[in-house]
């Protein structure tokens, strides 16, 4: 693995923790930095804030919190905390630097846990992966939509548009959960639309959290923007009074972790974190570590053995659509033809995660939304 400690900076011996705690459990760069091998998870924090209103490098108290978490029996991979990315000269040194450092990690079979930091670092996430020539799925747990204009310079309200403009483009998909319209602008959600891109509402979510999980299950790259989740469930001084609850963070983060195909997530924060916010942090990191140590292995797909398969013809678009049932974790998935010309390039998204509804209500003639968004992308 190609050095990556010269991008890092040690981290603090001045946490406390007892044996049985993560501190003692996790390898850290502190006096030397750690001999890496996958698979497992690294946490590496990112204090660049440039992209976004604030003007201050604060550093969040997740560390002190997450380290005297107490690690479950089947935590049988390796965790890093690889210490914390300095800020470059300039914000482009810092997205140069993190991108390097994910692109050798998921190369590496290692996730990457990013903790920033303003939510523009998601683009750093994602140039990471345009080193490994990889077209994928990304999905933001926001309150917005973050496509803003790609004509002013790089920012957390515009990143996505930033993304979408990049040649090669390896962005087939993005989805945003907790979406609440007052901060979505009326053409950045036709936009949305036009591009087919995929929305759970924060009172969609509320009424059906399982809604969600699709979205997660699908994604390669998970940015959690901490705006989303209500600023007296974070112990903020700012933010909005209405978003998803500690709780709520919590679930998103352990399904995020389950799914097979997530190979990075980033947390991030535009705020000095409260000692409740770095707690909450911890927490929801916990979460995802607990969701990817209980993968089951189920996607992409190996042996058609460990799948039921259900058909159903469609009198709409006079074609057959393809279920399939896990009999591992009973997780469904659709599956959408493309172009045979396309070769290989869709071979990874063309099973799309779905619910038992979208069975269900294909079932009763209805053509799911997310079948034809998907076959509308692939053709």
């Amino acid at each position: 693995m190609t050095d990556l400690s010269i991008y890092f900076q040690p981290v603090s011996k001045d946490f406390s923790f007892e044996e049985t705690q993560l501190g003692n459990q996790l390898e850290a760069f502190q006096d030397s930095f750690p001999t890496i091998k996958g698979p497992g998870c690294a946490l590496i924090s990112v204090p660049e804030y440039r992209g976004s209103e604030q003007d201050q490098l604060a550093t969040s108290s997740f560390r002190a919190a997450f380290y005297q978490l107490h690690p479950e029996a089947n935590w049988d991979k390796p965790i890093y905390d690889l210490g914390e990315i300095k800020p470059g000269a300039t914000i482009e040194d810092t997205y140069f630097a993190l991108s390097n450092v994910v692109s050798e990690l998921v190369k590496n079979n290692i996730i990457p846990i990013v903790i920033g930091g303003s939510q523009d670092l998601t683009m750093a996430i994602y140039q990471g992966y345009e080193k490994l020539e990889q077209l994928v799925n990304t999905c933001s747990i926001d309150r917005s939509l973050d496509i803003g204009s790609a004509e002013q310079a790089l920012h957390s309200t515009n990143f996505l548009s930033h993304m979408l403009l990049q040649r090669p483009c390896y962005l087939f998909n993005h989805a945003v959960v907790g979406l609440q319209q007052p901060y979505a602008a009326p053409a950045e959600h036709e936009l949305f639309e036009k591009l087919f891109f995929d929305i759970c509402r924060l009172g969609e979510f509320n009424q059906d959290f399982r809604l969600a999980e699709p979205h997660l299950r699908n994604a390669d790259i998970i940015s959690i923007d901490l705006r989303a989740v209500k600023a007296s469930e974070i112990g903020a001084t700012q933010g909005a009074p209405n978003g998803f609850s500690a709780v709520q963070l919590c679930q998103i983060a352990k399904y995020a972790g389950i799914s097979d195909k997530v190979t990075s997530i980033g947390f991030f924060s535009e705020q000095a974190l409260s000692s409740i916010g770095g707690s909450l942090l911890a927490e929801a990191i916990w979460y995802f570590m607990q969701g990817y140590f209980s993968r089951v292995g189920d996607f992409p797909f190996g042996s058609k053995a460990d799948y039921t398969k259900f058909t159903v013809f469609m009198d709409e678009v006079s074609r057959e659509l393809i279920f399939y049932k896990s009999n591992k974790s009973a997780r469904w998935w659709m599956e959408v033809p493309y172009p045979p010309q396309s070769g290989t390039r869709y071979e990874r998204h063309h099973m799309v995660p779905c619910n038992k509804s979208d069975y269900d209500n294909a079932m009763k003639n209805e053509l799911p939304d997310l079948w034809w968004k998907t076959y509308q992308k692939l053709g």
